[in-house]
């Protein structure tokens, strides 16, 4: 194949390379660039094509090749993209679930009607026949009892900053 064969082949057929490379996934700069690559790497290796008329499918080839070889060096060096989980667990739920299911009954009920449902201290007193005051103690000693149940249940290992001085 002559200089001036390949130079016509390579104006006909650069652009259908650049389309069949774009039409494997890649994009216009990387298209280009491997095809680019794929013709300076025909003309090089033109001695080696048999049927001339058939050079932008064997240059393609070369081009897709050129492509995957690079795929298989890079891969391994991609950086990791950091995905963050779709489902939100809720972490308060579950911490105030444990700290509810280690108080005493009546504890754990005046804990739910005035933290989870929102009901006022006058409305509790009423339906206990009591004072407000009467509640806030009531829910301050149901709140020291879960803190010290939840004292008592965490694990042993954990050294605080008060008993390590």
């Amino acid at each position: 194949m002559t200089r001036d064969e390949f130079g016509g082949a390579y104006r006909r057929g650069f652009d259908l390379t650049v389309r069949f490379l774009r039409s494997k996934g890649l994009s216009l700069d990387a298209a280009v660039e491997t095809a680019q690559a794929a013709w300076v790497k025909g003309w090089e290796h033109s001695d080696q094509l048999r049927d001339v008329g058939s050079i932008v499918a064997w240059v393609n080839s070369i081009a897709w090749n050129l492509y995957r070889n690079f795929l298989r060096q890079t891969a391994h060096f991609q950086p990791l993209v950091e995905r963050f989980a779709t489902g939100q667990v809720n972490l308060a739920a579950i911490d105030v679930s444990r700290i509810l299911t280690s108080c005493k009954p009546a504890d754990r009920s005046m804990l739910e009607q005035h933290h989870l449902e929102g009901r006022p201290l006058r409305e509790m007193a009423e339906e206990r026949g009591c004072s407000e005051t009467a509640i806030r103690i009531r829910i301050l000693r149901a709140r020291r009892a879960a803190a010290n149940r939840l004292r008592q249940c965490a694990p042993r290992s954990h050294v605080t900053a008060s008993s390590a001085a």
